[in-house]
């Protein structure tokens, strides 16, 4: 027999006798990201680093969907990667809520899987497991219990099955542009969720201790209404910018009294409490709702940095829908910026009248030689109309027939 080898990097033919080593899978010659980039071969190796790089950038959006075209790496990335819980062992499930997961093991064990809800990532996006199993179903050992952040029914999802149409549209998909149907941006088809950490201590400072506090001066209750007795926000909260998330005060050396703070002093006799505010306000142009406070305080033992009494954080939410300037990829590296949201009407069609979801300019593939989105969009209409990679050649030439795809 002869076999084609790989030697000194190039390609040769062989007797089967001088093959000494063989590779576990094809695969094994690229990386995870760019295993999933589905007709590789037909891509320019530029494109494709694109591609690899561009797919771990991806936001998690705010509904996952499997990939129509997929490579066969989908479900081992996602489950590897640790984002998603897997059942330790066989059993059946006992208990489903959006918290935990309880399975009753063959064994007689019972185990409860915690899920993780609202955290925030580095990046600043959401990490939350959704459960994908019900009460009194079986579950093999390894099997995916819940879904993580791009992942659906345990399959890495890292962004969602669009109806492409590779036209010009009145110059508005110029250089790479893209144009995007309003339906996307209504039904909440490419939106995600981020959250933003926000931080304040209180330090003991020369003229005395910084305070966290509600008794904020010179700020009206209207201000006030949503922080607790503590002075800090409530969770649940919706917050603009200019919002104060945790009240704050700092003490300030002795200045001119004002006429009021005179007043005062005349009547009751005493020093006027001497502070400025210094509460923590939602920066510019960030809003959201409040999903989570923590503090930490060195009265409660919690380790703090040298000087600092006390620590809050607070956690803010906030949904955002794709608007123009937001950048999309593919996986070939045809990567675009939304010029143009139309209406759905306005949007080329169909035979049939379906509207598109978007609108690529087909300028962008003969240049950059990424062939492989050709093939996908092909492979992908066939998998839409029901047609899936099963059985034998026979077997998928009949589904074919069926779906009037010969």
């Amino acid at each position: 027999r002869v076999l084609v080898r790989r030697k000194g990097g190039e390609f040769e033919a062989v007797s089967t006798d001088e093959v000494e080593y063989m590779d576990v899978s094809p695969r094994q010659m690229v990386s995870v990201a760019t295993a999933m980039i589905p007709f590789l071969e037909h891509d320019d190796a530029n494109r494709a680093l694109m591609g690899s790089n561009m797919q771990r950038q991806a936001v998690p959006l705010l509904r996952a969907e499997s990939p129509l075209v997929g490579t066969g790496m989908e479900y081992r990335a996602a489950t590897d990667a640790g984002e998603v819980v897997l059942a330790d062992k066989a059993g059946v499930v006992e208990d489903v809520t959006a918290d935990y997961v309880t399975v009753m093991a063959d064994d007689g064990t019972r185990t409860t899987y915690r899920l993780g809800k609202f955290r925030r990532s580095n990046q600043g996006t959401c990490f939350n497991q959704r459960p994908i199993v019900e009460e009194g179903r079986r579950v093999e050992a390894a099997q995916v219990l819940a879904d993580g952040p791009s992942t659906d029914q345990g399959e890495m999802s890292l962004g969602k099955n669009l109806l492409v149409a590779y036209m010009s549209w009145e110059g508005h998909n110029y250089e790479d542009a893209i144009v995007l149907s309003q339906r996307l941006v209504q039904d909440d088809v490419l939106s995600s969720i981020h959250i933003e950490e926000h931080e304040v201590d209180a330090r003991d400072t020369k003229l005395g201790p910084e305070e966290i506090t509600r008794e904020i001066p010179n700020v009206s209750e209207e201000v006030l209404a949503d922080l607790d007795d503590r002075g800090i926000i409530r969770i649940g909260a919706e917050v603009i910018d200019g919002d104060i998330l945790v009240g704050k005060v700092t003490p300030k050396g002795e200045t001119e009294l004002t006429p009021e703070e005179r007043l005062l002093r005349a009547i009751f006799g005493e020093k006027a409490r001497e502070v400025r505010d210094t509460s923590l306000k939602v920066p510019h142009g960030e809003s959201g709702k409040v999903i989570g406070v923590r503090v930490f305080s060195r009265e409660e033992g919690d380790e703090l940095p040298p000087g600092v009494n006390e620590l809050v954080r607070v956690y803010v939410a906030q949904k955002r829908k794709i608007t123009d300037g937001d950048k999309l990829a593919g996986r070939h590296g045809n990567k675009g910026v939304i010029a143009k949201i139309l209406p759905q009407e306005d949007m080329p069609f169909m035979e049939d009248g379906t509207p598109v979801d978007i609108v690529l300019n087909p300028l962008g593939v003969p240049g950059r030689m990424n062939v492989g989105q050709i093939f996908e969009i092909h492979l992908g209409w066939l998998a839409k109309n029901g047609w899936h990679v099963e059985g034998t050649e026979e077997e998928w030439q009949k589904s074919l027939h069926a779906i009037g795809a010969t």
